[in-house]
């Protein structure tokens, strides 16, 4: 894994940098929910949880796709 350092302003502490990271990172399709969630330090449950609030999605199939498995069911 690599290590990057950054500045943050005073206002924007390092656990909310890694979680809105790691959002972004699920969201675009780079990370799995679990690699976000290790990322941004927390559980899997939890951060599916964060992600909600923050309206990002934790599926990365396609709505359609999605619908024909609840059809399915």
């Amino acid at each position: 894994m690599a290590t990057a350092t950054i500045s943050l302003p005073d206002s924007i502490t390092e656990a909310e940098a890694r979680l809105l990271l790691a959002l972004k990172l699920l969201e675009i399709g780079r990370l799995s929910c679990g690699q976000a969630a290790e990322l941004a330090g927390l559980s899997k449950r939890t951060f599916i949880e964060v992600a909600g609030q923050h309206g990002v999605s934790v599926f990365n199939a396609p709505v359609d796709e999605l619908m024909g498995d609840l059809a399915n069911a």
